[in-house]
């Protein structure tokens, strides 16, 4: 499979890196607004450098993966979609939700392969949790509980053209959520506040949150999320059911220990995502490939992305107005 490579910033070098790296597979081609950094990733995967629409109607290009500034997300989708393109794009498809929806609507049409990079769903350990949650070893699912906090926040120039905390940070747990408890959220109920970085909350967002939402049989799910973990990338699941519970805990930088007089201490957990989720990221780009290669729809798909952005919309209006919102 050849790929053109849109976005040469820091995980479009992940994704590159990996297709570059994998048998059978080829960048072709790297585009960015910033040319030299397009330069520099062409050169260390094998690629050319070329613009987007160059990418975009070369026979040499099977896929597009999508690692551009999330406001570009959706013109590039459906540019993809109407040259033929396998896509893969990274999280979110959009920040507005009528957008997405606009944007499926000509993935649709077309019949484009596209899959959203929820890489999260291929960490060999939270997809265990998944496996054995499915198989019963729980029972039904009664709670699920997810952890997720950054080593320190991202610049103030990130968080305005994120979207924010939910739809930038925590839409990853959201779709975890959905994934975890088989059901769909009806409810969400949001509190936040800006306790890391006041100037996060004069910029009208939030770096501490916590979320709980319902399904329609009364399942529940609650997410935790801060912008400070003074001890590295905290990355934790917990799924309680009927039967029993799992869990999944943090990978270490080794799992020595050193026992003394004083206790056990052991080595800090991975210090942020690019080490936490190196394999995960490695086996999204293998999922996408096989299903396209296959024939088959790519999951997570769009329908996936726009899910995930209800959710975080829905705990946006929570937040904001301090009630418990409803999904249609």
């Amino acid at each position: 499979m050849r790929f053109g490579v849109i976005g040469a910033g820091r995980i479009g070098k992940i994704h590159a890196a990996n297709a570059a790296a994998r048998p059978g597979c080829k960048v072709a081609y790297v585009a960015d607004v910033d040319r030299a950094a397009a330069q520099a990733l062409a050169t260390s995967t094998g690629a050319a450098v070329g613009a987007i629409d160059e990418i975009m109607s070369s026979p040499a290009v099977d896929a597009v993966a999508i690692c551009a500034p999330t406001d570009m997300h959706a013109d590039l989708i459906e540019q993809a979609a109407r040259a033929g393109k396998a896509i893969f794009c990274e999280k979110p498809i959009a920040l507005d939700v009528e957008r997405i929806r606009r944007c499926l609507d000509v993935v649709a049409k077309t019949g484009a392969p596209l899959m959203i990079g929820f890489n999260r769903r291929f960490d060999p350990n939270f997809a265990a949790l998944q496996s054995r949650i499915a198989a019963g070893a729980i029972g039904e699912v009664e709670i699920v509980a997810i952890t997720s906090r950054d080593p320190g926040p991202p610049p103030l120039s990130y968080i305005a053209r994120s979207g924010g905390l939910f739809r930038d940070m925590m839409i990853h747990d959201f779709d975890m959520a959905r994934f975890l408890l088989g059901e769909e959220p009806v409810a969400v109920s949001a509190m936040g506040s800006a306790l890391v970085d006041k100037k996060i909350g004069e910029a009208g967002d939030v770096d501490s949150a916590v979320v709980v939402m319902e399904t329609r049989s009364g399942k529940l799910a609650q997410i935790s999320n801060s912008r400070r973990a003074t001890y590295g990338y905290d990355q934790r699941i917990e799924a309680h059911g009927a039967k029993g519970m799992l869990t999944a805990g943090n990978l270490r930088e080794t799992t020595v220990e050193f026992a003394g007089a004083q206790g056990v201490v052991g080595d800090k957990i991975l210090n942020f995502f690019l080490e936490r989720y190196a394999l995960a990221y490695r086996l999204e780009l293998g999922a996408f490939i096989a299903a396209v290669k296959d024939g088959r729809k790519p999951s997570p798909g769009g329908e996936d992305g726009l899910a995930a952005n209800r959710l975080a919309d829905a705990a946006y209006l929570s937040w904001r107005e301090k009630r418990r919102v409803a999904l249609a």
